[in-house]
């Protein structure tokens, strides 16, 4: 195995949480990445990118993209959409690691569809991350330039399609293949359809020239131990985190019950909180919150009831989670965490059942 060494790569994280930007900035750091450059949102990053465009000696600087989905103005999705389709971006190709706690399939496939190189599934691990990193450097996809997609080849490998139907219409033989500037194959026929096989650019920086097809590699264990160590120092702050969160949550359900016209903004905002604690939990030692915030996300997604009903239902998801925290209930907390998400469930349904 090579030994991989981050420190002449450059990473843009974007991320609109403070306390997780931080976080994963630290843990890259952990890595050993000589540069991360941090923006709080797509608008940010996309002006970050712009600038590298007009800075051709800083074109080859930047190697990965990490950005969180939910975020405003300009969320994950149409922040890659940017970065796949706009002439203004330095490296359309560049890899983009998708980095979210709505890691449902809806999410998850209209990232495939826009091209994202890796999703990674908040509450994330130190391992799970590094490996998608890795997975990025030793086993990268060709690009695919087509009329309706331009990306990374959604088929990771070369045997049946995902979901078992075949879809495109021409195969390899039918395609322009590039391999570099100076070795492009075409067919006798005209196409649109075009493969990128260049050479393995984040490779051959990590490895110091001696990447290939068949090279893999790691980073020496005690950064791994030294990450996962930070990992750890900063699930102590996790707690008073949540715990503000919570409070803004219940802010909210005040504002609700105050309010005399539409609640659907409130509820909107519940909802992206929810998704934020949902991401979370896990990450630091707490999955009981990632599980109640994700029942809590699910009962307030668009077109949820907003009346006083539901305020009350979300007051009680509230109550849950502070108990959790209020006694330290770590992990799946056995059978006082089972007795805890049967009682919100058994709540919800008398309140339900009384409206």
């Amino acid at each position: 195995m090579a030994t991989y060494d981050f420190q002449r790569c450059s990473v843009l994280l974007v991320e609109d949480n403070e306390y997780i930007a931080k976080l994963f900035k630290n843990i890259l750091k952990s890595f050993k990445f000589g540069t991360v450059v941090s923006a709080s949102n797509g608008e940010e990053a996309i002006s970050y990118l712009k600038s590298i465009k007009e800075r051709p000696k800083a074109r080859q600087e930047l190697d990965l993209i990490i950005s969180d989905l939910v975020m405003t103005p300009i969320n994950g999705l149409l922040l890659l959409r940017w970065v796949r389709a706009s002439k203004d971006c330095h490296n359309r190709m560049i890899p983009f690691m998708m980095l979210s706690g709505a890691a449902d399939e809806e999410y998850v496939n209209s990232a495939r569809d826009l091209g994202v190189t890796e999703f990674l599934a908040k509450p994330f691990s130190v391992k799970s991350a590094y490996e998608k990193i890795l997975h990025i450097i030793d086993r990268p996809r060709q690009f695919v330039t087509g009329t309706t997609y331009y990306g990374p080849d959604r088929r990771r490998t070369s045997g049946e399609p995902p979901g078992g139907e075949e879809r495109r219409k021409q195969n390899e033989d039918d395609a322009i293949l590039v391999y570099s500037p100076d070795k492009v194959y075409k067919p006798d026929k005209i196409t649109n359809v075009w493969y990128w096989r260049l050479p393995n650019a984040f490779q051959s920086k990590v490895s110091g020239g001696a990447g290939g097809a068949n090279v893999r590699g790691e980073i020496p264990l005690e950064l791994l131990d030294e990450a996962e160590q930070q990992l750890e120092r900063s699930g102590l702050d996790f707690v008073k985190w949540a715990q503000e969160y919570l409070e803004q949550l219940s802010g909210f359900c005040t504002n609700a019950l105050n309010s005399k016209g539409s609640r659907g903004e409130t509820f909107a905002k519940i909802h992206n909180l929810s998704l934020e604690l949902r991401g979370q939990g896990g990450t630091f030692g707490y999955p009981l919150i990632t599980n109640i915030s994700k029942m809590l996300y699910e009962a307030t997604s668009e077109g949820c009831p907003e009346d006083d009903t539901a305020v009350e239902i979300v007051q009680h998801h509230i109550d849950s989670m502070r108990a959790v925290l209020s006694a330290k209930i770590a992990g799946d907390g056995g059978k006082v965490g089972q007795e805890l998400v049967l009682g919100l469930k058994k709540s919800i349904e008398k309140i339900q059942a009384a409206a």
